[in-house]
């Protein structure tokens, strides 16, 4: 079975080493190597995953490729997909803790990724364009989006997504849309997921106390596993939204003895200019926290706090999406997915011009965005050519 998935596979693979631009950028890219070159899933399919994916605490865009992993082939490929895509990113971050002492900090704000951001927000401008013409029908929608954009745009909190997804659901329910005379075959739900999440929740949380109340000798790795678990299983907004966690307990209640705000917020800096997902910084975080403690259990964070962190996001979006899809048959549902997917498009063009008027206006950045959006809407080129040849230009220029 695995073997006929190798060609998926290695267009994850290929996806988690050129994937920039944050969620929203994700998605984008998504749509152009998943849905237009490969076909794995269809377009409605992948804003629907992602709608479903907002509602949900964790990493979004990465369950959202465990769906299309999970939707090909199961249980066990949505998990190696999963791995797939954070191992790369998480490799390089959780090698930065081991390798941070030996650089100048100064140097590695290097200019190789200077025209990374203007390229990311070519490819969410794409994907913004893409998911317009999908989901965008009517003027509710379309009113929904701009509501949702606007919102997006102004209010920062980690329940904006959320809530602005249950609110366009609301809205969308006072159309007349009927339910399509399709009969779809209802989806196992599985209960060990719910109850293994559950389950290590509380065991994580009680091993991590009675570690710390008695003082044992290997307390860091429990308390790191139970701190970091909790993240994955209650952020809301994505990394911006767990940097601020990470600062809040590994700085200032810590009082810095684990790393201090300088090298948290250079692990940030440099997660941004790396492909992959945004908490993919856990492994740098888990390996600085550690670090004070040997090479060995500096390598074992690196390890412990991005399965701490991801494995939430897994158990909680393959135990609720088979619910999510039993329930589309009833109209309530079905109708919230026309205003859940406007306010997704419009979540899409916040991101769009929040990440345009954050990066420097020069007339090559400009030209690096529109020479982006164009390759994507009005060619083949495939989405890692295009990545790789930004950064050759932020190298050779």
């Amino acid at each position: 079975m695995i073997l006929r998935h190798i060609p998926f596979l290695k267009a994850v693979l290929l996806h988690s080493l050129t994937a920039y631009g944050g969620p929203q950028g994700h998605l984008a890219m998504m749509m152009k190597t998943f849905v237009q070159q490969r076909k794995d899933v269809t377009e409605q399919e992948l804003m629907e995953y992602n709608a479903f994916c907002q509602l949900l605490p964790g990493a979004s865009s990465s369950q959202t490729l465990t769906l299309i992993g999970y939707k090909r082939g199961g249980v066990l490929l949505a998990i190696i997909t999963l791995l797939i895509w954070i191992t790369p990113a998480c490799l390089l971050m959780g090698s930065l803790s081991f390798l941070l002492q030996y650089f100048d900090k100064k140097a590695l704000h290097t200019d190789i990724f200077i025209y990374v951001q203007p390229m990311a927000v070519g490819f969410l401008a794409y994907g913004s364009i893409k998911a317009f013409k999908i989901s965008i029908k009517n003027t509710a929608t379309c009113c929904i989006m701009i509501g949702s954009m606007l919102v997006a745009c102004f209010l920062k909190s980690p329940w904006t997504f959320p809530a602005l997804i249950i609110g366009g659901g609301i809205v969308s329910n006072f159309s007349d849309k009927r339910i399509p005379d399709i009969a779809e075959k209802p989806k196992k739900i599985q209960w060990g997921n719910i109850w293994l999440f559950v389950l290590l929740f509380i065991l994580a949380g009680f091993m991590s106390e009675l570690a710390r109340t008695h003082d044992w000798i290997t307390r860091r790795p429990f308390n790191l596993f139970e701190n970091f678990y909790r993240f994955g299983s209650l952020v809301f907004g994505g990394g911006d939204i767990l940097i601020a966690m990470m600062l809040e307990q590994y700085v200032f209640r810590a009082k810095s003895q684990f790393l201090s705000a300088e090298e948290l917020l250079t692990g940030a800096g440099i997660m941004r200019a790396l492909p992959g997902p945004t908490f993919s910084i856990s492994a740098y975080v888990g390996g600085m926290a550690m670090r004070n403690l040997g090479m060995g259990y500096q390598f074992l964070g690196c390890i412990l706090a991005p399965v701490a962190i991801f494995l939430p996001s897994l158990l909680l979006v393959l135990f609720f999406f088979p619910i999510w899809h039993n329930l589309k048959k009833y109209v309530i549902i079905y109708r919230a997915l026309e205003g859940i997917n406007a306010v997704v498009v419009g979540i899409m063009w916040a991101a769009t011009f929040i990440l345009f008027f954050a990066i420097p206006v020069s007339p090559v950045n400009i030209m690096v965005m529109v020479a982006t959006l164009a390759l994507l809407l009005f060619s083949k080129l495939p989405s890692p050519v295009i990545v790789l040849t930004c950064v050759l230009l932020g190298w050779l220029l």
